[in-house]
């Protein structure tokens, strides 16, 4: 399974849009990720066995989204990912509140020799 499929999995129960990379911006709250790195977590005998993949995870509501927010949080968590960053802005463009998440997640390529 494709870490962004696992990533769309874990969210899909909250009920909310999600997108990869933009939404079209129809719903009144929804969640955008991208993945905005990966690099190599572990080598051997010049072979990568586990890649460290890096995402943002954004959620944009006209509202108080708090919940939603704890629940990418929890969800994201249980499958693995590890938040390393979270800010709060508001969009003027698009008027609309801004949570900003920052996660990693280390899938395994190969067994370790």
């Amino acid at each position: 399974m494709s870490v962004d499929r696992l990533l769309m999995d874990a969210l899909k129960s909250l009920d909310y849009p999600i997108g990869k990379a933009k939404y079209n911006q129809t719903a009144d709250t929804y969640i955008v990720f991208v993945e905005y790195n990966q690099a190599p977590r572990l080598r051997a005998e010049d072979e990568e066995l586990i890649t460290k993949h890096f995402y943002q995870v954004d959620v944009f509501s006209n509202g108080n989204y708090n919940k939603l927010v704890s629940d990418v949080k929890s969800n994201l968590k249980e499958v693995g990912f590890a938040r390393m960053f979270e800010s709060e802005t508001y969009d003027e463009d698009m008027d609309k509140y801004r949570r900003i998440m920052r996660f990693n997640y280390e899938n395994k390529i190969k067994e370790e020799i």
